[in-house]
């Protein structure tokens, strides 16, 4: 079967074996200290290893690959004196849509605001690019400080969007890379770039920028820019 699977650049492969721990699946093996898949059947394509990876050496490739087999991962860890990880992997990473139920007007606590989060994880270094979330998606990529300078942000940005937020400035990553991945394998509708007015945030427009001429698709998309007082500048 033709399916989402991780791929490992050994030449940004630092051996540092630290996506061996995070796939609780066992995939993941050092061989001639370099990191490799070892069974595709064991990989349950979430992408837990990703975000522990400190060269960026893991991505996603979608290939002709055995279909995960839960069955035959539980053997493995028994054979190894293992217990089975929970469905999904760490909580924190585990990827999940998340719906809401519409309240009454009149039940509502004065000056409450309900979230309008849909998904999780929202961290761009954190979410896994083939997440079925992302298909049809009206995409939401913001600095992660605009969401506090700005007091209507779950209203008016988040709202029917996917949320992906990250600091350029801090992220030791390069977020082109998840975003061409994101771009590439999902029919992303539009995609809308929330920054703050700091010359900082310059990155993550950058990365979107970059993403979009990676993955050589026309996607409608659009900048908002924050000012540190809370107020949109044009």
């Amino acid at each position: 079967m033709k399916r989402k699977i991780i791929t490992i650049n050994e030449e940004k492969c630092n051996g540092c074996g630290l996506c061996v721990s995070a796939c609780e699946e066992g995939a993941i093996g050092l061989v001639n200290g370099k990191a490799k898949l070892l069974r595709d059947d064991y990989c349950d394509g979430l992408g837990n290893c990703l975000p522990a990876c400190p060269t960026d050496a893991i991505s996603f490739e979608e290939r002709e690959a055995a279909a995960f087999d839960e069955a035959a991962v539980k053997r493995n860890m028994e054979r190894q004196g293992k217990k089975m990880p929970p469905q999904g992997g760490c909580p924190g990473m585990q990827s999940k849509r998340i719906e809401h139920r519409a309240a009454a007007p009149e039940s509502e606590a004065p000056g409450s605001a309900p979230s309008q989060l849909s998904q999780w994880p929202i961290q761009l270094k954190l979410v896994p690019p083939n997440a079925p979330y992302f298909e049809n998606a009206n995409l939401l990529v913001a600095a992660d400080c605009t969401a506090f300078a700005y007091g209507n942000f779950h209203k008016n940005f988040i709202k029917g969007k996917i949320t992906l937020i990250g600091c350029p400035k801090l992220d030791e990553v390069d977020y082109a890379d998840k975003l061409t991945d994101i771009l590439q394998h999902n029919n992303i509708k539009s995609i809308t770039v929330v920054r703050m007015s700091v010359p900082c945030c310059g990155g993550i427009v950058a990365a979107v920028t970059d993403a979009l001429h990676r993955s050589g698709k026309m996607i409608p998309w659009s900048i908002v820019t924050v000012d540190t007082d809370g107020t949109i500048l044009d």
